[in-house]
């Protein structure tokens, strides 16, 4: 689902700048990533959380996948102006990726999945992209917030089969993605890495 206008008034804000470059520098802390993989950023608006990916985990390639053609327009003009180079926009479907099985060293996520309406699938097909020892960086916000008395009449999003903190890890958990110790999660949001793991070798861990 596309977002409508106030929410990507927020997306294209300073504020939301600040948010995505505190979450990147909790991914780094949680799991640094060696340079030069193979990423993809889901949802990735006007290309600002795509710099500060490229600036925090310096991958060869990254893929950067949105509904919307507009905010593709913009990322690619954000591109034309300050970069980063490394970064491939394209139109396309979190839910249905395409890109081939185990061909990702990274997935990243600031707050895409809550806007599918199968967002299970989302989930799904970021584990099967993702090489063994690969991992998804995500920031989400659960229904708790988007859906309250007030943003509920703002903000558009999907009204059925929504999540909260037990139903997001749960669904990490039937794709094989095991959470790290480290990540924050509250009523509201979620925020952390969770691990594709190398056949035989379990990561353990939880959100607190």
């Amino acid at each position: 689902m596309k977002v409508n206008w106030p929410e990507r008034f927020y997306c294209n804000s300073p504020v939301r700048r600040l948010f995505q470059r505190r979450e990147t520098a909790l991914w780094r802390a949680l799991r640094p990533m060696p340079p030069g993989g193979d990423c993809l950023e889901i949802g990735c608006g006007n290309g600002a959380g795509a710099a500060l990916i490229v600036e925090t985990f310096a991958p060869a390639r990254l893929y950067c996948l949105d509904l919307d053609p507009q905010m593709i327009a913009l990322a690619l003009r954000r591109q034309t102006r300050r970069g980063p180079r490394q970064a491939v926009f394209m139109e396309g479907d979190a839910q249905n990726l395409p890109f081939p099985d185990a061909s990702m060293d990274a997935v990243f996520n600031f707050g895409i999945v809550h806007h599918l309406e199968d967002w299970q699938r989302g989930i799904a097909e970021v584990a099967r992209v993702l090489r063994p020892g690969g991992a998804f960086y995500f920031e989400e916000i659960f229904e708790a917030l988007y859906a309250n008395w007030i943003l509920r009449h703002v903000v558009l999003h999907p009204t059925q089969n929504r999540f909260q903190g037990p139903q997001w890890r749960q669904a990490l958990a039937g794709c094989g993605l095991e959470p790290l110790p480290g990540c924050r999660e509250s009523r509201h949001t979620t925020v952390g890495v969770a691990v594709k793991p190398v056949a035989g070798q379990g990561q353990g861990g939880h959100c607190a």
